[in-house]
């Protein structure tokens, strides 16, 4: 696949109104965080519910995005997340965004494929055309407005 990987250092600052940062989900293929000694990631449950996620210190945290959800017909899972801040300390992590190429066309692959357990749920589409529409709807479930059937 054809990609492109970003590497950023995020701060996270501390807040007297203990801020929520906006819950979403990644539009790239993969994230891989390491975060400092400061908690705060949460995930979106089945149920609705906010989850904390506690890291262990000196692990990495992989957060699937919806590009590798479209090409897995939906069996990887693109976490809704956010950040919860609620300390006196600031909150880092140092990530690494995969994300295909603009022109890299994202395909079910037919092995992923059957009539009766898995049947075919995204149409294959253009990275680029997904992630500016996206960015003109802000929608948590672009990727199956855009590309679902």
């Amino acid at each position: 696949m054809k990609s492109c990987t970003q590497i950023r250092l995020n701060m996270y600052n501390t807040d007297a109104n203990k801020s929520a940062y906006n819950g979403h989900t990644d539009k790239d293929t993969l994230t891989v965080l390491c975060q400092n000694e400061v908690q705060g990631l949460q995930m979106l449950s089945k149920s609705g519910k906010w989850v904390d996620v506690k890291i262990p210190q000196n692990c990495f945290v992989v957060i699937v995005g919806d590009a590798l959800k479209a090409w897995s017909n939906g069996r990887l899972h693109a976490a809704t997340h956010r950040v919860m801040m609620s300390g006196e300390k600031e909150r880092f992590t140092f990530g690494a965004f995969v994300a295909p190429k603009d022109e890299m066309k994202i395909e079910v692959p037919c092995r992923l494929v059957d009539d009766k357990i898995h049947p075919l749920r995204y149409r294959p589409f253009n990275y680029g055309e997904f992630f500016n529409f996206f960015a003109s709807i802000r929608n948590h479930n672009a990727v199956d407005v855009f590309a679902g059937l």
